[in-house]
């Protein structure tokens, strides 16, 4: 008999039979509030009807249609509809299935369009579990450890992380943007550098924003010395952070978009966005792959976009995400051991730390397993686990924020 590796570690031991909305029920039915949303995947909650009705359409149809041997109606419709939510200028796609494959894929694209071999990341980035990406991710060593050589070519720079640094979000800011310099100046040279490649918000990095001076920077910098800049959106995009992009709340200039997650409410979908120009200087035959563009993925990302748009999803996601903020500030008053309350929108994150103001797992830890003993299913996050985040579907109303409120402060109080 066949098991599951042991080393895929459940977050809960929740045995999912159905979902609704923004709620889970396991095989005996019992009823959970899901503010995990498949790591923030199911953008539109479980099973909306609209998804699922454009999914069995589409499999009535055809399942798969190769997209560089034949085309498929749902692949130009989604492609055209994305051209309404894209950053200006960014006008050409290449679809993937994967957040990591959409990474490697922007990878690839900015070291041939520009010749050089090097690209800057952050301290905290999070942008996949491939070789390639997880050379690029600094969130945690266990994406990155036991398996070296890492790919070559990669300089790390700190992100303006406030509360790590102890510091204000100017003074953190600050910082950033001069150890970026010498990171030019003393390990990648501009001419040595392709891009530049960040989350609008650190996500596994423990959910920290980054500001308009920041991104400000790096479009500054990026200009100055013909470096490209790559916003990773797979967690922040399609509405999460309560605007339609994470970087619009900072007027963030990108280069290249990477988009998944959210992008078709739990159909395995992911992309990359450029301006045509960039993206004809990609090498002929180095982009493609089987599964990328899947019919049916397309279709569900197709409704996704329908749902956000008339749903006003955006909208609500901002002011859910206010609700919910202010709820978790409320708690965190009461409570010496959080010590944050951060992100934007529905990312918002929770920090525990301990009496001499170390980072506290364990206690993080201890409120995400109490929590969904009470029915509230959350996850941890942070280079020490130590941030409790929360990520509801986008279609959460403000009955289910303000139960899960109610959840939490029980949570804390007993843990």
């Amino acid at each position: 008999m066949a098991t599951l590796s042991p080393v895929l570690k459940q977050a809960t031991g929740v045995i999912a039979a159905r979902g609704e909305g923004a709620l889970i029920f396991d095989e005996d039915d019992r009823r959970y509030l899901d503010f995990t949303a498949g790591i923030g995947v199911t953008s539109t909650g479980h099973a909306h009807p609209k998804v699922v009705a454009a999914a069995q359409e589409q499999v009535g149809k055809i399942i798969h249609a190769q997209y560089t041997t034949v085309m498929h109606r749902p692949l130009l419709t989604l492609t055209e509809r994305l051209g309404e939510v894209l950053p200006a200028g960014l006008n050409r796609v290449f679809f993937a299935n994967s957040g990591s494959e959409a990474v490697e894929a922007s990878l690839r694209l900015v070291r041939q369009a520009t010749g050089r071999p090097n690209i800057v990341v952050f301290h905290g980035g999070f942008h996949g579990r491939t070789v390639a990406a997880a050379s690029l991710t600094t969130s945690g060593t266990k994406f990155r450890s036991g398996f070296s050589p890492l790919m070559a070519g990669v300089a790390i720079s700190p992100f303006p992380d406030p509360t790590h640094f102890g510091w204000s979000q100017q003074e953190a800011t600050k910082f950033a943007l001069a150890q970026l310099d010498y990171t030019l100046q003393t390990v990648s040279a501009p001419a040595d550098t392709a891009a530049f490649l960040v989350e609008p918000v650190l996500g596994e990095g423990g959910y920290v924003p980054a500001n308009a001076e920041f991104l400000a920077g790096l479009r500054e910098r990026a200009d100055k010395h013909g470096i490209l800049l790559i916003l990773d959106e797979v967690q922040t995009g399609f509405g999460r952070t309560g605007k339609f992009w994470g970087h619009d709340h900072f007027d963030g200039k990108p280069d290249v978009v990477i988009t998944a997650k959210g992008l078709a409410s739990g159909f395995p979908l992911s992309g990359i966005a450029a301006s045509e120009e960039l993206m004809a200087k990609a090498w002929p035959g180095s982009q493609g792959g089987t599964y990328g563009a899947n019919a049916v993925a397309c279709a569900a990302a197709i409704a996704t976009l329908d749902v956000i748009q008339e749903e006003r999803l955006v909208e609500n996601a901002a002011a859910r995400g206010e609700q919910l903020r202010a709820g978790l500030e409320k708690v965190a008053a009461g409570d010496d051991r959080i010590t944050d309350v951060r992100g934007l929108g529905l990312m918002l994150g929770n920090e525990f730390r301990d009496a001499d103001g170390n980072p506290d797992g364990a206690a993080a830890a201890a409120a995400q397993q109490e929590a969904a003993r009470r029915g509230l299913l959350l996850l941890t996050c942070g280079a020490w686990g130590q941030v409790v985040r929360f990520i509801p579907a986008l279609v959460v109303d403000e009955e289910q924020v303000e139960e899960a409120v109610g959840v939490w402060q029980e949570t804390v109080a007993a843990v």
